[in-house]
């Protein structure tokens, strides 16, 4: 080959197949035999070929490239995109499926209207061929603004009534009921729960999940505080009820961040968990398992879920259509120390 690098002909001559089935096989084309695609595929790693991504997107109009949107319309969340473990397992469910395609990610935050415009300004001009969005509030208008603007858009979470979005989620009430029937299976008669922001996504499910079960079993009246999925407003969230019911002998937080804070006020007070309260997280994060004690929590497959996310969008790309898909994940109660 010289000095030159390896070119389609190469690659070609290398798999015994013509410049043109190279060339579907790089592009993406679907019609090509698996058995061929192998074939080339192999071929191109034998010869070292790069495709020109330049030249390769004339054909496609595709950029090989993704975005993966953290959107919030409550201002700057810089401190929870770095002490939440959510967010890094989100990306660890996306990159390896992106890397099976040698798709690259594009890593975009929105936390204010200019930067939600600048956002979709970007997107439209070229930026990605679509966009992953995990949202942190119910109401955030990007989702809507990404699919007007043509943007082929898949979202962590329900959209609910949201039309022309993928999306993923877990049965998040169901996630509640389970803590709810630990906590009552092992006696506790007096529970509370730490809830999410009342403009999370999954707050209102988990909220209503939990005090429907409860009230099924003819405890109408459940305590509840409010939390921002920090473990200081867990910790803050846990002593306004320790205030006004010093009797709880439960609680479920709607993260586990916030039932390590609400470990840490029981602590401070000298109440022992589980054996003076029972203390339930949700996510089962790394925080979960390096709380003291260890929790209790109801599993919510964020690996997988951004996994399956990423798939949807590539789906949708490879068939150059419309339409959406979706799926539901189930929880699973991970039971340890603290309930």
């Amino acid at each position: 080959m010289g000095n030159r690098g390896p070119t389609l002909e190469d690659v070609a001559r290398e798999a015994g197949v013509s410049r043109a089935t190279v060339s579907r096989v790089v592009n993406g084309v679907r019609n090509v035999a698996p058995e061929i695609q192998r074939a080339v595929r192999e071929a191109i790693d034998r010869t070292g070929y790069t495709p020109n991504q330049a030249a390769r997107s004339l054909v496609t109009r595709r950029t090989g490239a993704v975005a993966l949107v953290l959107s919030a319309t409550g201002g700057s969340f810089t401190a929870r995109l770095f002490s939440d473990p959510f967010f890094g397992r989100v990306v660890d469910g996306v990159l390896p499926v992106l890397r099976e395609r040698a798709v690259q990610p594009v890593l975009l935050v929105a936390e204010s209207e200019p930067a939600r415009a600048q956002l979709v300004d970007y997107l439209r001009r070229g930026g990605a061929d679509g966009a992953l969005v995990v949202p942190l509030d119910e109401d955030d208008p990007l989702p809507g603004m990404l699919v007007a603007a043509g943007l082929p858009t898949v979202l962590f979470g329900s959209p609910g009534a949201g039309v022309g979005y993928g999306w993923v989620d877990l049965d998040n009430a169901a996630g509640a009921r389970l803590a709810a029937e630990r906590l009552w299976t092992s006696g506790r008669r007096r529970p509370a729960t730490i809830a999410a922001p009342v403009t999370a996504p999954a707050a209102r499910a988990r909220l209503d999940g939990f005090t429907a079960a409860l009230t099924a079993r003819g405890v109408t009246d459940v305590p509840v505080e409010h939390g921002l999925f920090t473990e200081e407003s867990g910790r803050e969230a846990m002593a306004r009820l320790w205030r006004r019911d010093p009797g709880i002998d439960g609680v479920f937080a709607a993260n586990d961040l916030m039932a390590r804070g609400a470990c840490r006020f029981l602590a401070e007070r000298g109440v022992a968990v589980p054996d003076r309260v029972a203390v339930i997280g949700f996510d089962d994060s790394v925080a979960a398992r390096a709380a003291a004690p260890p929790l209790t929590t109801v599993r919510q497959p964020v690996e997988e879920m951004a996994s399956a996310m990423t798939r949807l969008l590539l789906a949708r790309l490879d068939a150059g259509t419309p339409e959406t898909g979706s799926r539901v994940f189930e929880p699973v109660l991970v039971v340890r120390e603290s309930a």
